[in-house]
């Protein structure tokens, strides 16, 4: 048994979501926020039998796409806030961080 822990853009939230409902897949969704640009994301919690772990991570991998996004940075700590002009950036979002971990023993009460 496996625990996939994917952390997903909340654009592919939904998605994912759903594909992950059309091929029998059971999930836990939480709401989580991102370190790098302090915006919304998603984490889905998914258990899973070892022999279905590679079909779930291509599940994931067609529903979450990353994309360019113009992002405003965060001013920098300490100095004078004043004089700093944020100009926005291009990053890429979305995709998907995924963990595959073994699990020792499920139980559902």
């Amino acid at each position: 048994m496996k625990l996939i822990i994917a952390v997903v853009q909340d654009q592919d939230s939904n998605k994912l979501s759903q594909s992950l409902m059309e091929h029998n897949f059971r999930s836990t969704k939480l709401a989580t926020t991102g370190g790098f640009l302090r915006s919304g994301n998603t984490t889905f919690m998914i258990g899973t039998e070892d022999i279905r772990v590679e079909k779930a991570l291509s599940v994931i991998k067609e529903s979450c796409q990353s994309r360019d996004q113009m992002v405003a940075p965060v001013s920098p700590m300490g100095g004078n806030a004043d004089s700093y002009i944020p100009y926005p950036v291009e990053v890429e979002v979305g995709g998907a961080t995924v963990f595959v971990l073994p699990i020792e023993k499920f139980m559902q009460f």
